[in-house]
């Protein structure tokens, strides 16, 4: 059994830098926040590699739509990083519905370098019933 205790802290630079790289379609330097090798599973989908990240959350977004992540809350366990908050999600085609689902994700840190994410575990949604 493994004790971790967490501290609410304010959310940290790279974390904000990661989404600002989204919500702007960017897509840089906040990425820099993972390991080379990283691990990322989103819903269904399992992503393995800083680029292969940065490239496939690239494709979803350019499905059609923009992003505004909104980080509500975030604990800082040391080698774990949780958070949860909202996205609002802003179709292109202005028949489409905004909708703002709630999102909850876990950084795993590189237990060699503490400052990169090793692997990432997020959902978001649901985006509608």
């Amino acid at each position: 059994m493994n004790k971790m205790i967490f501290t609410k802290r304010e959310t940290p630079d790279w974390l904000l830098a990661f989404w600002r790289e989204i919500d702007d379609k960017t897509f840089g330097s906040g990425f820099d926040c993972f390991a080379e090798d990283a691990t990322a599973n989103l819903g269904i989908a399992e992503w393995k590699g800083r680029e292969i990240i940065r490239e496939s959350l690239r494709a979803f977004i350019d499905t059609g739509f923009t992003a505004l992540h909104d980080v509500t809350e975030y604990w800082d366990g040391g080698f774990l990083k949780v958070f949860r908050g909202f996205v609002t999600m802003t179709p292109d085609d202005p028949n489409h519905p905004v909708v703002r689902p709630v999102m909850t994700h876990f950084f795993y840190m590189d237990e060699a370098d503490h400052t990169k994410v090793r692997h990432w575990f997020g959902s978001v949604g649901p985006v509608q019933f």
